[in-house]
């Protein structure tokens, strides 16, 4: 049989199969997760069968694509249904994405009063002010829905990635669908983050990041851990709201700035164009879909997918568009649904209105927007761009330890570094920027997306052409030599501007170990010894405070007391999570704070 890919499990029939299955067979469950995914399977219309052995047979039902409930999984095995493979499947299967709760849900009632108001004589009818309203606060059963998250996500952490197998994972995807009911979508769409990000890791994705498990366990962890504690606005950001994909968004005039080629380490290609508004907001038309490299560069020159327009993406870039009936993500895509209509209108330079105005911000302002978007534990809902607009003078190129970079001034005499979007040859980011770096004391007004460090740092995505007529898509439109004012110049090796070199922080001595808990677990902590050496080193910069979380972290890694006969008490999983949440926190926000400085003017005030 030619094997097909499992359907979509919705995550509450993967947590209730692996609840009911014995505590031999949950033991087991690891093991058949992994021979399930190497048998063969096939389709036939809503139902994919596996063939789990010679005479067995196991069958998902997914009628809508999804399979929505227990029964739906049937297996052929004298053990069924309390067998170990209709559990093996649902977690081998990828996860479906939950079904989605109304968008705006109707505002908790005031509890009753505990006594009726006295009657009062026409006499006196003068009313009594009224109380002020106490701020909203969490339910009950959303209280315990957030601590059943936390013991999961604790639980994880506990394990590392090696140890969080499918039991684990069942208990995150209960507490993720339960917290789904009890109206916390932010804290159930963090678990189920988790969760994706384990299976990825064990299964060898190379698409997989620990530091994108950090953020998201951090995420889960800090989200249950503020429930209980929030109230009135607060309250409600912890919360979140479902997911509301776009939101009417009426008459649109759009100006295209550039477009950028999308190329993901899944598998994914396609093109992204970027377009403002006449009030400078950015939004996006995108197409990305299987197909790598080859996809990303072919989609560039197919119209675009919104309303009547036959423009393409890289014509859009260039363009504008009069749409109507629009609709917008929160975080800018533009929707193509049936209602929406758009035609081609005139767009406008990067130095004309209403584009110049992106560029008329000052970088360090620039900066802090963008970081507040690319933030680790931003608000969901927060939308924003992570890109910068800045006019630079370019200086040439700066070898660093990962390879070679353009270095630019910006406004204020500011050092950037900027880089390529993506090092994949085919694509015309790499032998664009070594083209620039022959071309020192060049003006360009570029377009380049935040690279969080702690120095200013850009992926360059756009540029004015060095000839000054027109713009160019740095991964799609390739420079020539005879395109620079010097066309015969060699590469120019910069050498870096006063005090600006390759910044250097002891703040990663902190971040390596909250990232070595992820991965490992508590234990692999528990056992490095003594961290004075590094504590010192940090307390050498200045940072106390990370020094002291340290010391704190290891040691309630390494703790383990005992009862009155001597033997082990189970680990502090709560507190040993509480210290790593704070590291973790601690960490991401210090790393911006410096990102953030970096930008800042150097010349003296005044």
């Amino acid at each position: 049989m030619t094997a097909v890919e499992l359907p979509p499990v919705a995550p509450e029939v993967t947590a209730t199969l692996v609840e009911d299955l014995s505590p031999r067979l949950r033991k087991r469950l690891d093991a058949a997760v992994t021979k399930l995914g190497a048998r063969p399977t096939h389709r036939d219309g809503d139902t994919v069968t596996v063939a789990v052995d010679d005479e067995t047979e196991l069958r998902l039902h997914a009628p809508g694509g999804v399979v929505a409930t227990a029964d739906a999984i049937t297996c052929g095995c004298l053990l069924a249904p309390a067998c170990v493979h209709r559990a093996a499947a649902a977690c081998a299967a990828p996860m479906a994405d939950p079904v989605a709760e109304p968008a705006d849900r109707p505002t908790p009632e005031a509890p009753e009063p505990d006594s009726e108001p006295t009657p009062t004589s026409d006499s006196d009818s003068v009313p009594a002010p009224s109380p002020l309203p106490s701020p909203e606060v969490a339910t009950p059963a959303q209280r315990a829905a957030a601590d059943a998250l936390w013991s999961a996500g604790a639980a994880v952490l506990e394990a590392g990635v090696d140890g969080a197998g499918a039991v684990t994972q069942a208990a995150l995807l209960r507490a993720a669908h339960t917290a789904r009911l009890r109206q916390l979508p932010r804290a159930a769409g963090a678990a189920l983050s988790v969760v994706t990000l384990l299976r990825a890791a064990r299964a060898g994705d190379p698409s997989y990041r620990t530091a994108e498990l950090v953020t998201a366990l951090a995420e889960l962890l800090g989200t249950a851990h503020r429930v209980g504690a929030a109230s009135g606005a607060e309250l409600a950001a912890v919360r979140g709201r479902a997911r509301r994909p776009y939101s009417p968004d009426g008459a649109l005039r759009l100006y295209g700035l550039f477009t950028e080629p999308v190329v993901t380490d899944s598998g994914h290609g396609g093109a992204r164009t970027w377009v403002a508004g006449t009030d400078g907001r950015l939004c996006t038309v995108g197409d990305v879909a299987p197909g790598g490299v080859g996809r990303a560069l072919g989609v560039a020159d197919r119209a675009v997918r919104l309303g009547d327009s036959a423009l393409t993406h890289r014509e859009l870039g260039r363009a504008g568009l009069a749409v109507s009936g629009a609709t917008v993500s929160p975080d800018g895509r533009l929707g193509a649904g049936k209602g929406v209509k758009a035609v081609t209108a005139r767009g406008a330079a990067w130095t004309e209105p209403p584009l110049a105005a992106l560029w008329a911000t000052p970088p360090s302002e620039q900066a802090a927007r963008a970081l507040r978007s690319t933030s680790r534990y931003a608000d969901p809902d927060g939308g924003g761009s992570d890109l910068l607009f800045l006019d630079v003078e370019l200086l040439g190129a700066v070898r660093e330890s990962g390879g070679t970079c353009l270095l630019a001034l910006c406004e204020g005499g500011i050092p950037v570094r900027l880089t390529v979007a993506d090092d994949d040859p085919a694509l015309a980011h790499r032998d664009n920027l070594m083209l620039l770096a022959a071309a020192p004391g060049t003006r360009l007004r570029i377009i380049g997306r935040l690279v969080p460090a702690l120095h200013p740092r850009l992926a360059l995505l756009a540029c004015s052409h060095p000839t000054g007529e027109g713009t160019i898509d740095l991964g799609l439109d390739r420079l020539r030599r005879a395109d620079l004012p010097d066309p015969a110049a060699p590469v120019h090796l910069a050498s870096p501007q006063p005090g600006e070199s390759d910044a250097y922080s002891p703040l990663y001595l902190l971040e390596r170990r909250v990232e070595q808990a992820v991965p490992a677990g508590r234990a692999a902590l528990g056992m490095l010894g003594d961290v004075t050496a590094e504590t010192r080193r940090i307390s050498r910069a200045g940072l106390h405070t990370a020094a002291g979380l340290l010391t704190a972290l290891c040691a309630s890694a390494a703790r383990r007391d005992r009862d009155h006969f001597g033997r082990l008490l189970p680990a502090d999983t709560d507190g040993f999570a509480l210290y790593w949440l704070t590291a973790a926190r601690y960490t991401a926000a210090v790393a911006e704070s410096l990102c953030a400085a970096s930008w800042e003017d150097p010349r003296p005030a005044g």
